[in-house]
């Protein structure tokens, strides 16, 4: 008997997926638990499933595009059977909901279309992440367009901004001429037809600037729902200290002459000392959820990357219990990972508080957005040689500058205060962290 493949909900930010690719073509034989699909999710590109053994009878969603939580994306049935009427039912929720086969919802007018993601069991690598939908103002040029819409698919939107190529002026042979994979594979083995610079329409304002307008990626689309999340209902207010880090340096010296040819960054570092600082102020390990505390027992450190599309927190589970040559071990996996797009949701999900660094990138301070429901999250600013008075002496001294953003649900002003004291101490004094 035939049945429907829905699109599973297999990550807690999911709404939406959209398909990467088919691992399993019409016709083809699946056994149960056999992979059929590639899913792009909001943090990477995912294994899908078959639950049950057949054959793939009909792929109702196909490459590229999207289809909402629990949406037919396929049917799977006996080799040969009539599954006329079970399209018919598919046909009929769809048009419902508001939805086409293709996973996308009627558009009167020439809106950009959206390119959600969705999280499977398990990652697999990927060299083609999932990335902003490029579209450009209504324009005549362009065969791959509908009224004036550009369709392009989120792999071919990248390859064509990384190689300098006009879209406009690339033919489509995805669905509805949407242009895909391919068809910019074709057009960079020709001569390209005009540069970048030159697919940016010009719009009716006097003296306006040119632009262009791409699609938010899933990625792009959860961090602002979570930040949005943040920023309003929680009452956030910010703490500042400065942290000598010459000892912290000079610390690190020593265990990376020691662990050579092993390394540890400063930092893995500041993950030690939050950790331990976390440990000594429960109310900071903390997070406010249905009108209770929830307090944890060891600090689950999130630690920001920045990856091609956005930002992702892997986590440092029990950072407290670990050394700073396993954190630093952690991290540098996770971070390769985050990159690639292969993380599972448990992750990067499920932190008790944040760091966010950009000290590496110049920037000497900062204030960072909590990430509920964590109650707080570190901005780590550089290190920077500055000169103090010391015992009535000018000297200098390596100074970064941390600011705490802290949910006033949890954190008291007196509450994070200490907390970044302690946070200090044991930077400047790194024995601490054995105490």
């Amino acid at each position: 008997m035939a049945n429907k493949i829905l699109m599973p909900k297999l990550s807690p930010t999911m709404e939406e997926g959209q398909i990467s690719s088919w691992v399993k073509e019409e016709g083809d034989t699946i056994e149960a638990n056999e992979t059929i699909a590639e899913v792009d999710t909001d943090k990477a590109t995912m294994e899908m499933t078959s639950l049950e053994a057949g054959t793939l009878l009909k792929i109702l969603v196909p490459a590229g595009e999207n289809a909402r939580l629990g949406q037919s994306i396929g049917i799977i049935g006996e080799a040969g059977e009539d599954f006329s009427e079970l399209l018919k039912e598919i046909e009929a929720e769809n048009a419902s909901s508001g939805a086409g086969s293709n996973g996308d919802a009627p558009e009167p007018t020439p809106e950009p279309e959206t390119a959600p993601a969705a999280q499977a069991p398990q990652s697999v690598p990927s060299t083609q992440p999932s990335v902003p939908t490029a579209q450009h103002m209504p324009s005549s040029q362009g065969s791959s367009t509908n009224g004036g819409r550009l369709f392009v698919s989120p792999i071919a939107a990248r390859m064509a901004t990384e190689h300098g190529l006009n879209l406009r002026s690339i033919s489509g042979s995805g669905p509805n001429g949407r242009i895909i994979k391919r068809d910019v594979e074709a057009a960079i083995a020709s001569p390209p037809v005009a540069l970048s610079g030159q697919s940016f329409d010009f719009v009716d304002v006097q003296g306006s600037s040119n632009f262009r307008v791409e699609n938010t990626t899933p990625m792009r689309r959860v961090i602002a729902q979570r930040l949005t999340e943040s920023i309003g209902p929680i009452p956030t207010f910010y703490l500042t200290i400065e942290v000598e880090m010459d000892g912290t340096l000079a610390t690190r010296k020593k265990i990376n002459e020691s662990i050579a040819p092993d390394k540890i960054s400063v930092n893995d570092m500041i993950v030690k000392a939050t950790a331990m600082a976390l440990t000594r102020h429960p109310y900071v390990n903390a997070s406010y959820q249905d009108d209770k505390l929830r307090f944890y027992e060891d600090a689950d450190i999130g630690v920001a990357v920045a990856v091609e599309e956005g930002l992702i927190t892997p986590i440092v589970r029990g950072a407290n219990r670990k050394g700073m040559a396993q954190i630093s071990k952690e991290i540098s996996d996770l971070a390769s990972r985050a990159r690639e797009r292969k993380l599972q949701p448990e992750e990067y999900t499920g932190a008790t508080f944040s760091i966010s660094n950009l000290g590496m990138m110049g920037i000497k301070e900062f204030t960072a957005i909590i990430n509920p429901p964590e109650s707080g999250i570190l901005a780590i600013g550089s290190a920077t040689p500055t000169p103090v008075v010391r015992d009535g002496e000018i000297v200098t001294r390596s100074i970064m500058n941390v600011t705490m953003s802290c949910d006033h649900r949890v954190v008291d002003g007196a509450t994070g205060a200490r907390f970044l004291e302690t946070f200090k101490q044991m930077l400047e004094n790194p024995a601490m962290m054995l105490v």
